[in-house]
């Protein structure tokens, strides 16, 4: 077995495409369209520099068969959300839908959260505006640049799915 370590870099010369390896696997992944920032802030597409444990893995049970995966599985459904609004007591926490303050939908057409991995990023005593909703998750429209998350195609996905334990980290740095 390999060290439970994912490290992800900026590709020379591409803001938001990055190189992801975890043990043997290597692949490319999408990063937020503005880069990295070593101070984070919310809205600004942006991801941030630093290592995070990967927290819960989310999953949408009506797309997604349950996988091979060493990470208890939480289930998002139609009124799932996640709380991005600074001034929120919810700020950088799931929520559920209706709800009063800005969010991110997690339930969507395009398959971007069909499964993905909490990040723990500002989220153990959540600074407001520091940024929230830091996932890997799965990519869309070729490697489109996210809004600082990193995004894996279901290849790589599935890989640390089968491969990651609780514990495992996230490295999130500059270029190679």
């Amino acid at each position: 077995m390999f060290k439970q370590m994912i490290n992800v870099t900026q590709r020379q010369g591409a803001k938001a495409m990055g190189e992801l390896s975890f043990g043997p696997h290597r692949a490319m992944c999408a990063l937020g369209a503005r880069g990295f920032a070593s101070k984070k802030t919310e809205g600004d597409r942006k991801t941030p520099i630093g290592q995070f444990e990967l927290r819960r893995l989310w999953l949408r049970p009506d797309r997604v068969s349950i996988p091979q995966t060493r990470f208890p599985i939480h289930f998002i459904s139609q009124k799932s959300g996640w709380c991005d609004a600074p001034d929120s007591v919810f700020y950088n926490r799931p929520i559920e839908r209706p709800f009063g303050a800005s969010h991110e939908i997690l339930w969507r057409r395009d398959g971007l959260y069909d499964v993905f991995f909490e990040l723990g990023y500002n989220d153990v005593r959540p600074e407001a505006g520091k940024g929230s909703a830091i996932f890997l998750h799965l990519q869309k429209n070729n490697f489109n640049p996210t809004l600082g998350c990193v995004a894996v195609s279901w290849r790589s996905m599935n890989f640390i799915l089968q491969h990651a334990k609780p514990g495992c980290r996230v490295t999130l740095g500059k270029n190679r």
